[in-house]
């Protein structure tokens, strides 16, 4: 049986306006993700892949075509919808980390949890299940700033895989880490990815991210310019 299609990006134009003019960051794209793929958008600054991912998100909209996510077409989603997708069934890991500097491990793996319907012993299964998958069971009382980099991103993946959403969306994850945090850092990704079959879309231009992808897609000046598939 074959992988269905989760993300179906049709034309899709995002102009943004600068003074009197605009500038055009997405020029037509067309690209589909199917469900279980660790796919990067893989570019320069500027080549349009963060602005591409955050559509996808749900954090912006198409100014032309659709990007349509778990059947969801975006351009048509009111604000309180989009939320919805993203509170539901979507997992963010950004290069900053954002974890909240006063809560604990604990706390930041669980935040996600208090805005969906699961009893206080379902959100503690959950929570230690997550921090059990990124190996920093040991740290749960920690606070952010008593953590290494490493640790805070793993944190964030954490945070982010703890409802097991149906995509991860991951900008930079690497940037701020060192090289030997950074393949531990996409090994847990690529662990996740297979064991609970979640689909990871990076934007990255990173060459440690690029070389643990399945399948590549190179933007430039807003087009895809070609894609790459690596067989395992």
């Amino acid at each position: 049986m074959e992988n269905k299609l989760i993300i179906q990006i049709e034309k899709l134009t995002k102009r943004f306006p600068i003074g009197k003019g605009e500038f055009t960051a997405l020029k037509g794209i067309d690209l589909g993700i199917v469900e279980g793929e660790f796919t990067g958008l893989v570019g320069p600054s500027g080549s349009g892949k963060t602005t591409l991912l955050n559509i996808i998100g749900s954090l912006d909209s198409p100014t032309e075509g659709e990007a349509n996510v778990l059947g969801q077409a975006i351009s048509k989603l009111t604000a309180k919808q989009a939320a919805r997708l993203r509170k539901e069934n979507l997992g963010f890991i950004f290069q900053s980390y954002n974890l909240l500097a006063v809560h604990t491990v604990y706390e930041n793996v669980e935040f996600p949890l208090l805005l969906l319907h699961y009893s206080g012993a379902e959100r503690k299964k959950m929570v230690l299940d997550a921090l059990e998958w990124v190996g920093l069971t040991e740290k749960i009382k920690s606070k952010p700033p008593q953590l290494s980099g490493g640790e805070c991103q793993r944190v964030a993946i954490a945070r982010a895989m703890v409802k097991k959403p149906s995509l991860v969306l991951a900008d930079e994850p690497t940037a701020n880490l060192d090289a030997e945090n950074s393949h531990n850092i996409l090994k847990t990704m690529k662990k996740l990815n297979e064991e609970l079959k979640t689909t990871f879309l990076f934007a990255t231009h990173d060459e440690k991210v690029i070389s643990y992808l399945n399948r590549k897609v190179y933007l430039l000046d807003g087009k895809v310019d070609r894609e790459e598939i690596v067989s395992n």
